[in-house]
């Protein structure tokens, strides 16, 4: 049995597939953890997933592409929590698009909608959500948003996803200022997560060479085994956001010292 202060909420979006399922099967592994994930599809193997003692998981279905109404539901259900449950409450923005690699004058307007509604209007409106509902809670509080190297270098033939990622550190710089000033004020990240096979990965090996002019580069990673898989991935994120310094830099890599 837990006790008061003991459990971890965690918040994950986009645990469906990919790095956020495997955070959602390590983070449900733990002991003691509450975990609520946010995606388009519920995954109904997570349902079984191994479990700690204590450990929890609700499953909510919502599009990001219109995240007002997540954010509504998750300041809802924040403020009929039991506050004094957890020990720790985070949000990870882990959910993302990436749309057909080509230049901006041929991307679809729903494309590169889509792209900024999800990648980084969601992650703003869910933080929002959270930060004010969890603002009087005495337990630590943290916003993890997972980025992208190319949200700090851009890319051809990606400007939308590059936008969003580049939205996503500057708005996590701002935020992080913001919470330093407050009582328990939140540690904030946008952490890049490094090169990971996932189905991203996957959609850019198959662009047109025509039209995605590093199409070859991704090509190349994934031919030399170069790619991190999933789990691996979210293990070196989930184990950045156990350090002792996580959000001391607001924006930072998965790979720092």
């Amino acid at each position: 049995m837990t006790t008061t202060q003991s459990t971890h909420l965690v918040v994950l979006t986009g645990a469906s597939r990919g790095m956020g399922l495997a955070m959602a099967e390590q983070l449900l592994a733990r002991p003691a953890h509450t975990l609520l994930c946010i995606s388009r599809n519920s995954n109904g193997a997570l349902e079984s997933a191994p479990r700690g003692d204590g450990s929890t998981l609700i499953q909510w279905q919502e599009d990001l592409s219109d995240a007002t109404a997540a954010a509504q539901r998750l300041a809802d259900w924040l403020g009929r929590a039991n506050a004094h449950r957890f020990a720790t409450a985070t949000l990870i923005n882990n959910a993302g698009v990436i749309a057909r690699p080509a230049p901006l004058d041929e991307a679809s307007a729903a494309d590169v909608v889509n792209a900024l509604r999800v990648g980084v209007e969601a992650p703003m409106l869910l933080a929002s959500a959270f930060l004010r509902a969890t603002r009087e809670w005495t337990g630590a509080r943290r916003v993890l948003s997972i980025s992208s190297g190319l949200g700090r270098n851009a890319m051809a033939s990606q400007a939308p996803y590059c936008a969003a990622k580049a939205g996503m550190d500057h708005f996590s710089r701002a935020l992080a200022l913001e919470e330093a000033g407050r009582a328990n004020g939140a540690k904030v990240c946008s952490l890049a997560p490094g090169v990971i096979d996932t189905d991203m990965q996957a959609q850019l090996r198959g662009g047109d060479p025509a039209l995605f002019p590093d199409r070859e580069r991704f090509a190349q990673l994934h031919a030399k085994g170069q790619l991190t898989s999933p789990a691996d991935a979210a293990a070196r994120v989930l184990a950045y956001l156990d350090r002792k310094d996580f959000g001391q830099n607001p924006v930072a890599d998965v790979r720092d010292a």
